[in-house]
């Protein structure tokens, strides 16, 4: 009954395709790689430009990676393509922390201050646009993974983690590095590229 009416036209197969799962996992492979070029970027621009500070920026965010893919590991997140997008945001949103807090260390070397009164100024009066930019986005993130379904809630975590892990290691990792290098003793100069003191 239900084939009634139904012309017997014959199907002819032109092309036959299957997909496997190689396909997915040739593009976790390439948005891997996308995440290499893209860290090796900038982690060579930030040495090449802030000098000493580049390269305490540049452990800080390898940190950040570090700490980040073990708390994924620890949750039993997978990666997806959404993940490694929200993992290459928080590689942003890291290097975006280190260069507010190294601008502020230089305006407050351009308005006279001692070398050690400008780092602490700097780091004090970048962590509030600091926390102001990483909070709304991490407003955005859980509300995205309250709305959003598979791929976007794969996103949304790994950038609430992201977000965590940055913070945590642009502004006390950093700071750590920094006091580390500079700390307990009298310093004339800075290498932090651009106008130094």
């Amino acid at each position: 009954m239900l084939r009634a009416g139904a012309l017997a036209a014959p199907i002819t197969f032109v092309e036959e395709r299957t997909v496997g799962p190689s396909l997915g996992a040739e593009n976790i492979r390439l948005g891997v790689r996308s995440v290499y070029y893209g860290l090796t970027l900038v982690l060579l621009f930030m040495v090449l430009y802030y000098r000493v500070f580049g390269v305490v920026a540049v452990i800080a965010l390898t940190s950040n990676l570090i700490l980040l893919v073990a708390v994924m590991s620890m949750l039993g997140a997978t990666l997806t393509l959404p993940g490694i997008a929200g993992i290459v945001l928080t590689v942003g949103m890291a290097v975006d922390a280190n260069v507010l807090i190294f601008a502020r260390i230089r305006e407050e070397l351009v308005n006279g201050l001692s070398p050690q009164m400008a780092i602490h100024s700097g780091f004090g009066r970048a962590f509030t646009t600091i926390l102001d930019a990483n909070l709304t986005t991490l407003i955005v993130a859980v509300i995205l993974y309250a709305v959003g379904t598979g791929p976007i809630k794969g996103f949304a975590v790994t950038l609430s983690v992201g977000i965590l892990t940055s913070m945590f290691t642009a502004i006390l990792g950093t700071r750590a590095l920094i006091n580390l290098v500079y700390g307990g003793r009298r310093v004339r100069k800075l290498s932090i590229g651009g106008s130094q003191s």
